[in-house]
């Protein structure tokens, strides 16, 4: 976890280039709340319809949240939805001039119907697919192959998203393979849900799910993730396909890796609350890839794919997940024994991922020795001020050079273990300074919160966050509760 951490914080800039098929989701979203009179079926009164760049297209948009410079080969209908996709990932900074324009075939479309009834969550009630999975002809083979040619060379991994709608014929995955073999790259495949993986023969590696190696070599997965037998079923992959290494995906236990020179790792994945896994394949083939681009071994990188394909099924369709919001959970799946303690690096990494999604990053500072009603109702209302609070711990030096010998009565630990298991508390980051000033220049929050005993011109660091916009928040104090009444009560017994 140490060499994931560090490639993470010194992430670079990457190119990555997307060939296979490109599709666009359509969410037709509304109401679902009667019947019709004619038929036993639902009535959905629309409301919003959402585009979105789907199959291929999601992982290009993927790849973009995680940082990648993304360049995108594949077909599209000449039809309004192909002028969508080409608008939807231009938006997005996706380099189109790879997408090649075939009157004989429509654009992909995959149209959900997604009804809410009673306000509550939204559900998927029907899909309608409008496609062709013919191959596509031998001309746009040859285009498509030779604008390839002159791209390859230009970018640091290719990544192949088969869906089996006929632009990854076996003509065109071959001549992507070989450019990339000539050119030193690596070529990363999401394979189709087929029998057949030669088609991809000569590839870097493979990523299909349980079942898709299942349909591929005729074994079962192993249902308790034995690495014995899922090992056997990578080693079968291998042996048909041609492929070096087999990541073997496996929803709730994560992935087997059978590297290139035979190694299989079982990589565990969080257990998570799965809400749609519409999209998690195309999530792990951009976790992959950017994590191969970043010059990961592949055992880090196949836990940095799994990592980002359980955030993706945490939400409603397919969402891109920010690399500041992938950085985010692989340092709290890191720190699990520290609870919210963070060092200062760690928080901003923390409040940069709030902020990529909109958030405010909330900050307070304090002693929190004798943990009492007043400090719950500053935290609480100090979380309500915005989307994370970081609190600043004085350290125990620091304590007792303000309060004197004696204190603090709780150590630091102690106090960081007690805030850890606030529901308010975002992160923790202990200073050893008498104020927290150079915390607040670094995080640079957007709300500063102190209690009400303090006037706004008395709380350190008011003037520096009104000046770049933020704000200062006193909450009003509880009467009769702080830490120096509890000692002195209790010496008084």
């Amino acid at each position: 976890m140490a060499e994931l951490l560090n490639h993470l914080r010194n992430w670079k800039p990457f190119r990555v280039l997307v060939i296979g098929d490109f599709m666009l989701d359509q969410i037709v979203m509304g109401d679902a709340e009667r019947l019709t009179a004619d038929a036993p079926v639902p009535v959905l009164h629309l409301r919003e319809t959402d585009q979105n760049p789907g199959g291929a297209a999601n992982v290009c948009m993927n790849l973009v949240a995680l940082g990648a410079e993304v360049a995108a080969f594949g077909v599209v209908g000449d039809d309004g939805e192909g002028k969508i996709l080409r608008q939807c990932l231009r938006g997005a900074g996706v380099n189109t001039s790879g997408i090649v324009t075939d009157s004989t075939r429509p654009t992909t479309v995959k149209r959900s119907l997604v009804g809410r009834a009673q306000h509550r969550h939204p559900q998927k009630m029907f899909r309608l697919d409008h496609e062709s999975t013919e191959p596509i002809a031998t001309d746009i083979v040859n285009l498509v192959s030779s604008l390839l040619e002159e791209a390859i060379p230009q970018c640091d991994v290719v990544a192949i998203e088969d869906y089996a709608k006929g632009v990854v014929t076996r003509e065109l995955a071959q001549a992507v393979i070989t450019i990339a073999r000539e050119a030193g790259k690596e070529v990363i495949v999401d394979p189709a849900g087929s029998a057949d993986y030669s088609i991809y023969s000569g590839g870097t590696a493979i990523t299909p799910n349980r079942s898709e190696a299942e349909k591929a070599t005729g074994l079962p997965a192993c249902p308790d993730a034995s690495i014995e037998i899922n090992a056997g079923l990578a080693r079968a992959l291998r042996e048909r396909s041609g492929v070096a290494n087999i990541v073997l995906t496996l929803d709730r236990h994560g992935a087997l890796l059978l590297d290139e020179h035979d190694k299989a790792d079982a990589i565990p994945t969080v257990a998570r609350e799965v809400y749609d896994v519409t999209g998690a394949g195309d999530m792990v083939l951009a976790g992959l890839v950017a994590g191969r681009a970043q010059g990961m071994a592949w055992t880090d990188a196949v836990r940095l794919a799994n990592t980002a394909a359980g955030l993706e099924v945490e939400v409603f369709g397919a969402r891109p997940i920010p690399i500041e919001r992938l950085h985010q959970q692989v340092l709290a799946e890191s720190r699990t024994e520290a609870g919210k303690l963070r060092t200062l690096d760690e928080a901003l990494i923390e409040a940069a991922a709030i902020r990529r999604e909109g958030g405010t990053v909330v900050f307070t500072n304090g002693c929190f020795d004798i943990l009492h009603a007043g400090h719950i109702r500053l935290l609480q209302k100090a979380k309500a001020c915005g989307d994370f609070l970081i609190v600043g711990l004085n350290s125990d030096a620091s304590i007792t050079r303000l309060k004197g010998e004696g204190r603090p009565v709780h150590s630091q630990s102690d106090r960081v273990a007690v805030m850890s298991e606030l529901e308010s508390v975002g992160a923790v980051v202990v200073f050893d300074e008498d104020t927290p000033m150079s915390l607040l220049e670094s995080i640079r929050p957007e709300v500063l919160v102190k209690g009400g005993d303090y006037t706004k011109d008395q709380v350190v660091g008011h003037e520096l966050v009104q000046s770049y916009g933020g704000r200062v928040e006193l909450i009003d104090a509880l009467e009769g509760r702080s830490t120096s009444e509890a000692i002195a009560k209790l010496d008084l017994r």
